[in-house]
C-alpha cells in the first residue's frame, strides 16, 4: 500500500490535498476539460498530464496531428501542476513566462503526454522544465521552460534528507 493518497484515476499523489487539486486541474478548469486533459500523476515537484488524440483537436486535417495550441496549453497546465506538486499546500500561481521549443510534429492520431519538474522555488517565483512527447520521452514533440509567480508565497514542502536541497 502506498503512503500517498490515490487520485481519482488511481495515480499516486503527494501531499494530502493533491488528489482534489489534480481533479480540479484536469477537469475543473474549463479549457482543460474541453481539451480532455487527463491527470496521470503528481509527486515531489513533478507533474504528468496527458491529452488523448481526438479528431476535433487536429490542427491540419491532412496530417491528423494534434494542434500546436493544444500542446502549448498542455505544457502550461502541466508546469502549473508541477509547481503545486512540490508545495506543502496549494498556492495560487500565475504564468510569468513560458518558452516552448517545438522539436517535431507528433505522430498522426497520437495522444500527447507532458511531464514537468519544478526545479527551483524562489521567494515568489517557481521555475519549471517540461517535455511533451507522443510515445517516447527521449524523442520529444516539444520542450518548455517556465516561470510561475507564487501569488501567496509560502515555504516549499520540507526536503527529504539527502536530496541535496
Amino acid at each position: 500500500m502506498s503512503d500517498h493518497p490515490q487520485s481519482p484515476s488511481g495515480a499516486a499523489t503527494d501531499p494530502m490535498w493533491a488528489g482534489d487539486l489534480a481533479t480540479r486541474m484536469a477537469h475543473g478548469v474549463p479549457q482543460a476539460a474541453a481539451l480532455g486533459f487527463e491527470f496521470v500523476s503528481m509527486q515531489g515537484g513533478v507533474g504528468v498530464l496527458r491529452v488523448p488524440w481526438r479528431e476535433d483537436l487536429v490542427g491540419d486535417p491532412d496530417t491528423l496531428v494534434i494542434a500546436g495550441g493544444v500542446v502549448t496549453s498542455l505544457l502550461d497546465h502541466v508546469c502549473g501542476l508541477a509547481v503545486q506538486a512540490g508545495r506543502a499546500q496549494p498556492t495560487p500561481t500565475a504564468t510569468l513566462d513560458l518558452r516552448i521549443d517545438y522539436m517535431r510534429p507528433a505522430r498522426p492520431r497520437a495522444g500527447i503526454t507532458a511531464t514537468a519538474e519544478c526545479y527551483k522555488y524562489a521567494h515568489a517565483i517557481a521555475f519549471v522544465r517540461a517535455t511533451a512527447y507522443d510515445d517516447d520521452p527521449s524523442d520529444p514533440v516539444a520542450t518548455a521552460q517556465a516561470a510561475f509567480a507564487l501569488t501567496q508565497p509560502i515555504a516549499p514542502a520540507p526536503s527529504k534528507a539527502g536530496d541535496g536541497a
